[in-house]
């Protein structure tokens, strides 16, 4: 049964990806707010094709840290769910991305056209630099700039190093970081077909002031928190481990 509800995602995707993105390309002469705004009943519609076809649902823990001005999304990123996801929760996102998704059909034209921070990751310092120069103009406009510190998908139950570049952007335009731990990775697992019907959890943190704070401080706060928050939501991912996180973030 998953399998089918899988294929009916994909086949549903298919029709609809093509079709937004030639409707947004109609439309490249709108001012980049009001396309951004253009795709966001496709992404509802997108979140809807989730629920129904493939049985996954959501819940949001935290709302209420959300910041009412601009801030910076530090989250988790274990499948392409939350890419669609943190849309609906947060307002008016954008996000920080790898501009070799430019080459990707449809999808790819879509994202350039958007005012989201495509960074070229192989150009090393000049990549931060991007991230700061290009998220510092996005947050001035009014986004929330969302970043995945680990630069890539990964497993429930791994880690990887959180970068700085999202730490340094939210302490460079004094703006808060709130971090996000989620467990998508359990229904929709990394680069897999079937994806498997279920709930899955976000949980929003406290928002961190950078004010006064150093861009480590800020990162080491943001992943310490993140982390022991992962250990609550998914403790099964973690039974191999001697100690948890929960008094490092504590400290954070």
């Amino acid at each position: 049964m998953a399998w089918l509800r899988s294929l009916l995602f994909f086949l549903a995707m298919l029709v609809t990806t093509p079709l937004i993105v030639l409707a947004l390309l109609a439309v490249f002469w709108l001012p980049s707010r009001s396309r951004r705004l253009f795709v966001m009943p496709w992404v509802r519609l997108v979140m809807g094709f989730i629920e129904h076809l493939l049985g996954i649902r959501h819940r949001v823990l935290g709302r209420e840290h959300i910041p009412k001005g601009p801030c910076v999304v530090l989250s988790k990123h274990q499948s392409a769910w939350e890419t669609f996801a943190l849309q609906t929760i947060f307002p008016l996102t954008s996000f920080v991305y790898k501009r070799e998704l430019h080459w990707l059909p449809f999808f790819g034209w879509g994202l350039k056209l958007m005012p989201f921070v495509g960074i070229d990751r192989a150009a090393g310092k000049a990549a931060l630099k991007q991230v700061v120069e290009r998220g510092k103009e996005r947050l001035e406009e009014g986004y929330t700039v969302v970043i995945f510190p680990e630069g890539t998908r990964v497993a429930p139950g791994q880690m990887r190093e959180f970068k700085i570049g999202g730490a340094m952007l939210a302490v460079a335009a004094q703006v808060p970081v709130v971090p996000v731990a989620l467990d998508s990775g359990e229904c929709w697992p990394r680069n897999a077909f079937v994806k498997r019907p279920g709930l899955i959890t976000v949980s929003i943190g406290p928002a961190i002031e950078t004010a006064g704070k150093k861009a480590g401080e800020v990162n080491a706060a943001a992943q310490a928190w993140i982390e022991a928050e992962m250990r609550r939501l998914s403790p099964h991912r973690y039974r191999d481990e001697a100690a948890p996180l929960a008094s490092t973030a504590a400290q954070a």
